[in-house]
């Protein structure tokens, strides 16, 4: 076993590449039997989880305050001077058990995801991708630091969203062109960034001795059970399915509002005579209720939530120079998770929370797997992860009302449900449009390493994907969206695994229509496997299908339509 390996945070942050480096040369010292294998294993999962709260706690510090110096210097200490040492003899220690022939007890897709990293693995990226890593961060900080002035106060651009659902037309029109004003400002900066994204992928690509950049990834992301073919006829089975559904529900709302066209300020505004939904007043009102709920999705799931209130495991709030977006991170050592996001007092917060509140409740059914190499973030298959967070968000909705404790009146759900389930439909196309964008950019880099090229040809696949909304004089808006998302930035390619994964959580969903304790019960069953088990066998033990067909997706397309029908009638 080894020894002395701290467990507190404060001593896990303290710790330098000197006192990782003499435990990765004991384990690498070790001679490998079928007797000892096991054992070693853990041992090297007891260091990796200590390497893995190290970067998590410094990365969620850079995502809480992005103009914190200190914080920033601390992180990049990290990814300097730790995390290239730890990468290159991580490598060592999978060449040695793969050369071994040993095969720890159920360690199969451990060992499968490990020789792919080992395949694609080579020293001279190691300073490569710590570069990405500041890139990333460059990238926070200038869409962190959006802010505008909205009758004398500066707001963040969360804090910004209540006003896209304000009845006023002019109201959201104007809250929604000052954010685009500030997007369309920081232009050149997103663009000098992604010359170097770029730059640095080519080189990553080369070193890696690959073809393309999306092989890499491929290779990366451990899709063993897909390929890019699969996503394009996803792609194709959206745009005859999904897009036909999402323009019958956007002609539907331009109808209810009485508008002669729908812009894109009239897409979150509630099309009854109700008042604007406040699903709370305070954050403390916001946990209690999003505990009440979880706990009657699964008494455990309130169990894990108050865990997290008890220490402090929670960032929702919206403020000035926090990162935006929203996301579920796990501390390795005590295999607790942490949600970060930023508060709009909208129906959009509860949407939020259960999204995240699902990761978080992987990762505390995930412990019970053994080794770091199958329960961590790392290695669970994303496209089962976002069916963890998507299917709670369905699983939770017959609790949403206040006589279970949760946020609205009977009315108030309906509405709550109906528009969730219309923005199902309506993400399916953005999501194609993402990913048609990201395998356009790698299968083009000479051409898209020009962001001006970028900006037109999604402006060419919104087109495609998005025609239900007129966004006519607003070329520029449109065209440089994707300077926004995140993920096409910091995480290439990280965007399939939504549109795949919803689909599975919508079959979860049928099934809990039938039976809720049945599905629950399944669904719990496949996050306790974290990554042990294929991405079909995840998705089956959930109760689903691992699918991309047209025919398949119609089935449930056809069901959330037939349920919205059911909800409409109980708005009241």
């Amino acid at each position: 076993m080894l020894k002395n390996l701290p467990s507190t945070p404060e001593a896990i942050l303290a710790m330098e590449w000197s006192d990782y480096e003499p435990h990765f040369k004991a384990l690498q010292s070790v001679e490998l039997t079928a007797a000892n294998v096991g054992e070693w294993l853990s041992d090297w999962s007891a260091l990796a989880d200590r390497l893995d709260e190290q970067f998590t706690r410094r990365f969620v510090a850079t995502t809480q305050y992005t103009t914190d110096e200190e914080i920033e210097k601390n992180f990049n200490h990290f990814i300097e001077s730790i995390q290239p040492n730890a990468r290159a003899e991580e490598q060592k220690l999978k060449e040695k058990l793969l050369a071994s022939g040993l095969q720890p007890a159920n360690f199969k897709m451990g060992l499968k995801k490990m020789r792919a990293e080992a395949d694609i693995f080579k020293q001279a990226n190691l300073e490569l991708l710590t570069e990405e890593q500041k890139l990333s961060g460059e990238y926070d900080k200038i869409l962190g630091a959006q802010t505008m002035m909205w009758e004398g106060e500066e707001r963040t651009i969360s804090q910004m969203f209540p006003l896209y659902q304000d009845k006023d037309r002019a109201i959201r029109e104007k809250a929604w062109k000052l954010v685009v004003d500030v997007r369309v400002e920081n232009r050149e900066a997103i663009h000098s960034l992604w010359k170097k994204f770029m730059d640095l992928r080519l080189k990553i690509t080369k070193n890696a001795g690959m073809s393309n950049y999306r092989d890499y990834m491929w290779a990366q992301r451990f899709r063993f059970d897909y390929s890019p073919a699969d996503c394009k006829t996803f792609h194709d089975a959206i745009e005859e399915v999904v897009v036909p559904a999402a323009t019958r529900l956007y002609e539907k709302r331009r109808k209810k509002l009485g508008l002669e066209t729908l812009r894109p300020w009239d897409q979150m505004v509630d099309t009854s005579n109700h008042s604007q939904l406040k699903p709370y007043q305070t954050i403390d009102e916001f946990k209690s209720k999003s505990k009440d709920v979880f706990t009657k999705v699964d008494p455990k799931f309130g169990e894990y939530f108050q865990i997290m209130l008890d220490h402090d495991l929670l960032d929702l709030e919206s403020r000035k120079n926090k990162a935006p977006g929203a996301y579920n991170l796990i501390y390795g050592v005590s295999q607790k998770p942490f949600i970060f996001m930023s508060n709009t007092g909208t129906p959009l917060d509860v949407d939020t929370i259960l999204h995240e509140g699902g990761h978080a409740f992987h990762a505390f059914e995930a412990a019970i797997v053994p080794y770091f190499h199958e329960r961590s973030e790392n290695y669970v298959p994303a496209e089962f992860a976002e069916v963890a967070s998507m299917a709670m968000e369905l699983l939770a909705s017959p609790y949403i009302t206040k006589e279970h404790g949760g946020f609205y009146t009977e009315g108030e759900a309906a509405r709550a449900r109906f528009e969730h389930l219309e923005g199902i439909v309506t993400f399916w196309p953005y999501m194609a449009l993402v990913d048609a964008f990201q395998h356009w950019i790698y299968e083009n880099p000479k051409i898209s390493s020009d962001p001006g090229q970028c900006d037109e040809k999604w402006g060419e696949l919104w087109d495609r994907f998005l025609p239900g909304v007129d966004y006519s004089g607003l070329e520029d808006a449109k065209k440089t969206y994707w300077h926004r998302q995140g993920h096409i930035h910091t995480a290439p390619f990280y965007y399939i695994e939504y549109g795949l994964a919803q689909l599975g959580a919508v079959q979860v969903w049928a099934n809990a229509l039938k039976d809720q304790k049945k599905a629950v019960e399944n669904y719990r069953r496949a996050l306790a496997l974290g990554s042990t088990v294929s991405l079909p066998e995840l998705f089956e033990t959930a109760g689903a299908k691992f699918s991309f067909d047209a025919k398949t997706l119609k089935v449930y397309v056809d069901l959330i339509e037939e349920q919205m029908e059911k909800l409409e009638k109980m708005e009241g």
